[in-house]
């Protein structure tokens, strides 16, 4: 068990999650940057001792790239599997961070393994790979991000069974900023609080939220002795925007929420 990554629960999504790998059905997660989706499947799949195969999606990313392709070595050519094949074949949890990023013509060939068939074509090999019951699709992206060009597409959406994560209720961040860099309870309220003021910018004059992934930043770097202020800087400030008038106005915000030393 010790080799599990640590996660702190907010909900029902651990036992949401188990539901769905018992009965072999794809899983969709929406959710802000940051708030614990990939360290979540990380966790559960250790939990169910499944390998773990993870895509971050891309323009770019094409079906090949998570199928597989010929490639040429030693004067032949031979056939090389991607994660998704390999995540299938081997019984895996294959997960596919912010799908939405990835191009439509290619997210269609999750289609026949995230129904009832569970299966997976591989048209070059002419290989049809029937699923086991061990494997599992996980998707995830950043609603936040929906647009008219990178949307998902109803058809493929209505595939998963799907939860939302937010980031954590105050005592719920706590345990987690306290737990993953053993920060002093003190310094980890004034962190709380700080993103706390600070998402409450998010809709007007900022992009992204304070994640609990930067709190996690910043209370590794005070806890390793940097100043607090300048951590808060570094590690959640400078990251937030690249606007040098934003970055001194937020900056006002840490000085009346962190202590310095």
């Amino acid at each position: 068990m010790s080799n599990i990554p640590y996660y702190q629960s907010q909900g029902h999504e651990i036992e949401l999650f188990e539901q769905a790998y018992k009965n072999q059905l794809p899983m969709l997660i929406k959710g802000p940057t940051g708030c614990g989706k990939t360290r979540f499947i990380e966790h559960m799949a250790a939990k169910l001792d499944r390998p773990l195969y993870t895509v971050a999606c891309h323009d770019d990313l094409t079906a090949a790239d998570l199928v597989g392709r010929h490639l040429i070595g030693d004067g032949e050519t031979y056939w090389q599997d991607g994660p998704l094949s390999k995540a299938v074949r081997e019984g895996a949890i294959c997960y596919l961070d912010e799908v939405v990023e990835a191009r439509k013509d290619t997210t269609v060939v999750l289609h026949p393994l995230s129904d009832d068939r569970r299966i997976l074509p591989i048209e070059r090999t002419g290989e049809l790979l029937k699923a086991p019951a061990e494997f599992m699709l996980v998707v995830s992206y950043n609603p936040g991000y929906q647009n008219l060009l990178k949307g998902m597409k109803p058809s493929t959406r209505q595939r998963f069974i799907s939860t939302r994560f937010d980031y954590p209720d105050k005592a719920t961040e706590t345990t987690i900023i306290k737990n993953e860099t053993q920060i002093n309870s003190a310094m980890a309220s004034q962190l709380i609080e700080l993103a706390h003021a600070l998402r409450v910018l998010k809709d007007h004059d900022l992009e992204e939220s304070a994640s609990t992934r930067l709190l996690v930043y910043a209370a590794t770097l005070i806890n390793s002795g940097f100043d607090p202020i300048e951590a808060c800087r570094a590690a959640i400030i400078e990251p937030l925007s690249d606007e040098e008038e934003t970055v001194d106005a937020l900056m006002e915000v840490v000085r009346a929420k962190i202590e310095g030393v």
